[in-house]
């Protein structure tokens, strides 16, 4: 009984973070790499016949939490953001190649995070967003170092399925120099994305900074 609340609770909270999270991203894409926080405005020139007009803002999603930038570490971004009102932190990285059986599929963009959630007493959650929505009941996995491990899917998310895998895979992350992600649309495509893993320490040592 307690395992299966523990399990049920935490399926919850990954459901929570798997609305969360391609908000998130929607809103990197839309707006593009965020700028970082206290970014000095360019003085205005004194002696111009006609004010220039205004740099038109970053296209906003309404009700999508607007990430922050802390800093970009050659292929991984190191983000902050509320979704829901409560700080989150995560390193986001694209794929540096992707391919499709059969080939040259439509895909939405993909991304893999590694977030921590100070409130939930979560660090280093992996999950993965597909760019479609994945075969049910069927499982995704990440390959790194000669080792696998298998991704619980939902829609078009995938999260590690052996918790207690989880740190061994990040550390493996840290000290790898690429990942490959493999799933199946409902559709019945096969997706390989491979990601580069440089630059991944500094970005996650950045997250762990901020989301102490």
């Amino acid at each position: 009984m307690m395992r299966g609340e523990i399990m049920f609770n935490r399926m919850s909270c990954r459901r929570r973070i798997a609305l969360a999270l391609p908000v998130v991203a929607a809103a990197i894409i839309v707006a593009g790499s965020p700028a970082p926080a206290q970014q000095p405005a360019p003085a205005a020139k004194p002696a111009a016949p006609k004010p220039a007009a205004p740099a038109p803002a970053a296209p906003s999603i309404p009700g999508a939490p607007q990430p922050t930038l802390l800093g970009q570490y050659v292929d991984w971004g190191a983000y902050t953001a509320t979704p829901g009102g409560k700080k989150v932190c995560f390193a986001l990285a694209k794929p540096a190649t992707s391919r499709t059986t059969p080939p040259n599929r439509p895909r939405d963009p993909t991304y893999i995070f590694i977030s921590s959630r100070p409130a939930e007493k979560v660090k280093d959650e992996v999950s993965i967003i597909f760019g479609y929505g994945l075969k049910p009941n069927a499982d995704a996995n990440i390959e790194v170092s000669g080792a696998s491990y298998a991704m619980y899917t939902q829609a078009d998310g995938a999260w590690v399925k052996n918790a207690a895998e989880e740190t061994r895979l990040v550390d493996a992350m840290r000290k790898g120099q690429e990942l490959t992600v493999k799933g199946t649309s409902a559709k019945g495509t096969a997706s390989t994305d491979v990601y580069s893993l440089k630059g991944l320490p500094q970005a996650l040592d950045k997250v762990a900074q901020e989301c102490r």
